[in-house]
């Protein structure tokens, strides 16, 4: 009984022995994981292994580690890629649409008859409406692929939103759009003026584009500046609120005159300035807010 009872006790330490190591070897493996997501660095896991189960898991946890890492460097690639397909496309076809609206200037020079003067006008309208598409292309090309040169300073957010509605008046008539800025005490905000303002004239044109109604435009500041544009839509059904920032998405596929990225501009701008931007749709009214540091 006493050499049973020795061998029992023998085994058992060997075995608490043993777990203990294997327990060492786990928390060597979160280690080696934690390191990784902190340190961002792409060592393997290594192990100083007794346990053919845990050689076997460590082996697997590199390979998935390993097709993880060929992916994330195969997106950057696509990436950067696309990127440059853009740049080049909005390139390429600036130069037939600088040639397109020369001829017809040409033409509107020329000897035309009243209903071929109307006909030149309506293709100097879409010409100009692909003028505005290309210059959506070259700046969201733009943004991409330039280091953002900040200039940020304490600016007048009220005062340069009611500008840049001004300066609009006459879109918004053609469209028989108005639009009501709410009354609220001054908000101030540390940014970029020149991207404030772009982020606001595309706020601008995507309500001209998509709007089935007068616009509502207020601003308020809490722990930062938050601005607002609020418009009816005829069919909110077609929108994937989730999606509404992403590049290229158009929730209305018969609509022809938006690329879809407008509002992936504002958001891009927003977030070089340290802000964030977030869409609402409720009770057939779609709210797009920007908000910008204090």
């Amino acid at each position: 009984m006493i050499i049973v009872a020795g061998t029992l006790i023998i085994l058992i330490m060997l075995l608490a022995l043993y777990i203990a190591f294997l327990q060492r070897q786990l928390r060597n493996i979160n280690r080696q994981l934690d390191k990784r997501l902190t340190e961002h660095t792409r060592q393997p896991i290594r192990l100083e292994l007794l346990s053919r189960e845990l050689n076997a898991l460590a082996i697997n946890i590199n390979k998935c580690l390993k097709a993880e890492e060929n992916l994330r460097l195969k997106g950057i690639q696509e990436e950067k890629n696309f990127k440059e397909l853009i740049a080049n496309i909005s390139h390429d076809l600036r130069t037939p649409l600088t040639a397109i609206k020369g001829y017809q200037q040409l033409m509107k020079n020329g000897d035309l008859s009243a209903d071929q003067l109307k006909k030149l006008h309506t293709a100097q309208k879409h010409a100009d409406e692909l003028g505005r598409l290309i210059e959506h292309f070259f700046e969201y090309s733009y943004l991409l692929n330039a280091e953002p040169e900040l200039n940020i300073k304490r600016i007048n957010l009220t005062n340069l939103v009611a500008e840049c509605l001004a300066a609009s008046v006459t879109t918004l008539e053609e469209h028989n759009l108005t639009v009501r800025l709410e009354e609220t005490p001054t908000v101030f905000v540390l940014a970029d003026k020149e991207m404030v303002t772009r982020i606001i004239q595309n706020l601008i044109r995507n309500c001209v584009q998509h709007s089935n109604g007068d616009i509502k435009v207020s601003l308020l500041a809490t722990n930062k500046a938050i601005l607002s544009f609020k418009n009816p839509m005829k069919n909110t059904s077609v929108i994937d609120i989730n999606r509404l920032f992403d590049r290229f998405y158009t929730g209305d596929k018969a609509r022809s005159n938006s690329t879809g990225l407008g509002l992936s501009i504002v958001r891009l701008l927003a977030e070089q300035m340290g802000g964030s931007t977030a869409a609402f749709l409720q009770d057939g009214f779609l709210e797009i807010r920007v908000e910008l540091p204090l």
